[in-house]
């Protein structure tokens, strides 16, 4: 299953939102921590906006997750032979888009 931009930031808003609650942070808290005001963290973990690499990074080590648990979402959870066909699909989407296989070499070089 593909999903678009939009339903990216709302799934990974509501992971952070869950991840922020279990670790008993206010917004107001984690905001503080990963060096951003209240309201972008509100906007974040509503999906109306995304994070920089860097925000990223210091919200991983305040909520003390990896990547894969962050990005691990309940919500679409899959089959594994789904996962690999997934995987596989995206790949074959973006073959020819630099920009987009970049970001995904990034994110992969996170998770291993």
């Amino acid at each position: 299953m593909l999903i678009s931009s939009k339903e990216l930031q709302k799934y990974l808003g509501n992971q952070i939102k869950r991840l922020r609650k279990q670790a008993n942070l206010s917004q107001e808290q984690l905001a503080e921590c990963i060096g951003i005001a209240p309201n972008s963290l509100s906007s974040l973990e509503t999906g109306k906006s995304f994070m920089t690499i860097y925000t990223l990074e210091k919200l991983l080590k305040t909520l003390n997750v990896s990547p894969k648990e962050l990005f691990d979402f309940p919500e679409i959870a899959a089959k594994e032979e789904d996962k690999y066909e997934f995987i596989q699909k995206s790949i074959k989407i973006i073959e020819n888009d630099k920009e987009k296989l970049s970001v995904l070499y990034n994110f992969i070089r996170l998770l291993v």
